[in-house]
């Protein structure tokens, strides 16, 4: 039991020092990512042991260790680093157009009656078509360069980000827009000053989502139409049956897939604490 002591001043009772300055421990502060690689551990031991017991064949499924072993190859061989810059380039790039396109529209669409029922069932449409089946089309209209592969990592991660940020647009806080009226702005300054601060967590949000489509349209890219980046690799290399090595490629995949996320993730929580005590 927590003994209490008194101030001599005042009498008021207060809790010991060490009391008062308790903290949480590692583990309570980082559970989340502690149990992420406990469950990915689970699941790389798994695999690995029914390679051993020879439940399944190493050489149309490669191990964790011919993964790490993959790895090694593609670094000494010239294989990892700069097709891992040349996929980064192509989901940097786009996600700046697909800000620079969706932010704004989402905006001007979210708070215009006429546009949001015209469009919205369009936008719809266009982000529940799977955008693979529009390959063809895009190779037929862009051919198989690097503007074509720019297309589609656009196509991808532009309707999330859009349908996002028109949702917070339509939901903006009302007693916004009436200081804005107050103070009698204009509809551009109203946009700029009051809708893309007041949609900010929306829009976090619907970057979050973007980056993760922007980086699956990259790699569908390079898959069917590359030259070059990870996609490529693991195209080649299991076309040549180097399991190992192209395992190696997807583990590099799925490791920035989760910094992309997960940087959005902590951006949109240092940017948007506030949006949780708002309303």
């Amino acid at each position: 039991m927590t003994q209490t002591q008194t101030r001599p001043e005042t009498g008021e009772a207060v809790l010991p020092a060490t009391a008062l300055d308790r903290r949480p421990s590692f583990v309570a502060r980082n559970r989340t990512v502690l149990l992420g690689l406990l469950g990915a551990f689970v699941v790389l031991l798994a695999w690995q042991l029914s390679v051993w017991a020879e439940l399944v064949d190493p050489k149309f499924s490669s191990s964790p260790f011919g993964a790490v072993e993959g790895l090694k190859y593609l670094n000494d061989s010239g294989l990892l680093w700069q097709p891992t810059l040349d996929t980064l380039q192509s989901v940097g790039l786009g996600m700046l157009i697909s800000m620079a396109i969706g932010i704004p529209l989402g905006l001007v669409i979210g708070r215009s009656v006429v546009l949001h029922g015209l469009l919205e069932p369009l936008i719809g449409i266009m982000y529940s078509v799977p955008f693979v089946v529009f390959l063809p089309i895009i190779i037929f209209w862009f051919g198989i360069d690097g503007t074509a592969r720019l297309v589609i990592v656009v196509w991808s991660a532009l309707f999330p980000l859009l349908i996002n940020v028109i949702s917070g647009a339509r939901n903006l806080d009302g007693n916004y827009l009436q200081v804005s009226r107050v103070f009698c702005a204009g509809p551009l300054r109203t946009l700029w000053s009051v809708a893309l601060p007041g949609t900010m967590p929306y829009i976090l949000a619907g970057l979050r989502q973007a980056v993760g489509r922007a980086l699956v349209g990259a790699i569908v890219a390079e898959l069917f139409m590359g030259t070059s980046g990870l996609g490529y690799v693991v195209q080649t290399e299991t076309a040549n049956f180097q399991l190992d090595h192209s395992m190696a490629a997807i583990a590099v995949i799925a490791v920035i897939a989760v910094v992309l996320t997960r940087g959005v993730a902590w951006l949109e929580n240092r940017l948007t604490f506030w949006s949780a005590s708002v309303g």
